[in-house]
C-alpha cells in the first residue's frame, strides 16, 4: 500500500484522515483559522458563504451525536448544503459496498465525505478512490484516530494554556481501545508538549511499541501529580471487566477523577473529556461541571475546528466556484 498522502500536488490539505505525519505547520494554521471562527456562547455563531454551492455528506455508521451534530453544524454555517446519512440502515444493509455509495454520492456533486466507521481502513479507502476535487474527513476510524478531536483538544489547551512546551498532560483511561487517545498522542507529541503521560490499568494500556514517547502510569494519583492538563476517557462496561474491575463503582474508586485526587495536579490544571461521559464512573459530577472544567469549551471547539477544516479543503474548490 502506497504511503497516505493528504496533501494535493499542490501542497494543500486535501484529505484529514489521521493527525499522524503531519507537521506543525498545517496544525497550527488550522488552529489559528479555528480561533477566528469562536464565539462566546451568547454571542451569535461565525458564519459565512465560503462553501455555498458545496455538497457535505456525512456517513455515519456508528452513533455519534457530538461529532456529527459539530460536523453538520459547521457546514451550513459556511453555507454548504448537508446530506446525512446512517448508512447501515441503508445502501449497506442491502449488500451496496462503500465505494458504491461513495460513487453513487460523488455523481449526485458531494465535494466532502465526512466519515465515521468502525472498520479500519475505511476512510483511506475512500479517499484512494475519489475524484481529485472531492475531500475525505475522518470523523474517528475504529480505535484508530480521530483527528478533528485531536484538533479540537489542542485549541482547547492552546487557548487556557498558551505555549504547549512546558505542559505536563495526563491522559487517563482507557487508553489501549481509544480513538481520542492515539490522536491525542499524535497531535501533542507534534507539537511538542512537555511530558505526555497515559495512566490506565495495565489491560488497558497500549502495546509496547505504541505511545513510545509517553510516561506510563498504573495510578492515577501518581498520573496526575503535579499536571497541567488532565484529559479523562469515557469507560465502557466490557472494558471494565477486561481490566479486572467488573463494577462500575469500583472503576471510580480506583480510576475515578475526583476533587480529591484533581487536588494531586497543579492549582490551575484544566480538566477534559471528549463525551459522552459516565459521571460518577470515570468522573465526578462536581469535576465535570466544577471551575477547573472545560469540557463545554471542547464543544465549542468543536465547532470552529471543523469549519476550519472545510473551509481549508475546499478552499481552492469553493474560489472556483464563486460566481464572477
Amino acid at each position: 500500500m502506497s504511503p497516505l498522502n493528504q496533501f494535493d500536488p499542490e501542497g494543500h490539505l486535501r484529505h484529514l484522515i489521521t493527525l499522524e505525519g503531519l507537521s506543525p505547520d498545517p496544525i497550527l494554521a488550522l488552529l489559528d483559522r479555528a480561533q477566528h471562527h469562536v464565539r462566546p456562547i451568547h454571542q451569535a455563531p461565525s458564519t459565512g458563504k465560503s462553501l455555498a454551492g458545496l455538497t457535505v455528506a456525512n456517513i455515519f455508521t456508528e452513533p455519534s451525536t457530538r461529532t456529527r451534530a459539530s460536523f453538520e453544524l459547521a457546514a451550513r454555517r459556511l453555507g454548504a448544503d448537508v446530506l446525512n446519512l446512517e448508512i447501515m440502515l441503508s445502501s449497506r444493509a442491502k449488500g451496496e459496498t462503500v465505494l458504491d455509495t461513495i460513487h453513487t454520492l460523488q455523481a449526485m456533486s458531494t465535494d466532502v465525505f465526512v466519515i465515521r466507521d468502525a472498520e479500519p481502513g475505511v476512510c483511506r479507502l475512500v479517499a484512494d478512490h475519489v475524484a481529485a476535487h472531492v475531500s475525505v474527513l475522518s470523523a474517528g476510524e475504529a480505535h484508530l484516530s480521530h483527528p478533528t478531536q485531536g484538533l479540537l483538544d489542542a485549541l482547547t489547551i492552546r487557548q487556557k494554556k498558551g505555549s504547549f512546551h512546558q505542559l505536563t498532560l495526563a491522559i487517563v483511561g482507557d487508553i489501549r481501545h481509544s480513538r481520542v487517545a492515539r490522536s491525542a498522542y499524535q497531535i501533542f507529541s507534534t507539537l511538542g508538549v512537555g511530558e505526555l503521560r497515559i495512566v490506565a490499568p495495565d489491560a488497558l494500556m497500549p502495546e509496547a511499541h505504541e505511545m513510545p514517547i509517553a510516561r506510563r502510569f498504573d495510578s492515577i494519583e501518581a498520573g496526575i501529580a503535579q499536571a497541567d492538563v488532565v484529559m479523562m476517557l469515557r469507560i465502557q462496561k466490557e472494558r471494565m471487566v477486561q481490566a479486572a474491575i467488573p463494577e462500575a463503582d469500583d472503576y471510580f474508586n480506583r480510576w475515578g477523577l475526583t476533587a480529591k485526587r484533581l487536588a494531586l495536579a497543579k492549582k490551575d490544571a484544566i480538566v477534559m473529556h471528549p463525551g459522552p461521559m459516565n459521571r460518577e464512573v470515570e468522573i465526578a459530577s462536581d469535576v465535570a461541571d466544577g471551575p477547573q472544567s472545560v469540557i463545554r469549551q471542547q464543544v465549542t471547539n468543536g465547532v470552529a475546528v471543523r469549519m476550519a477544516l472545510l473551509e481549508t479543503v475546499m478552499h481552492h474548490r469553493a474560489r472556483r466556484q464563486t460566481p464572477t
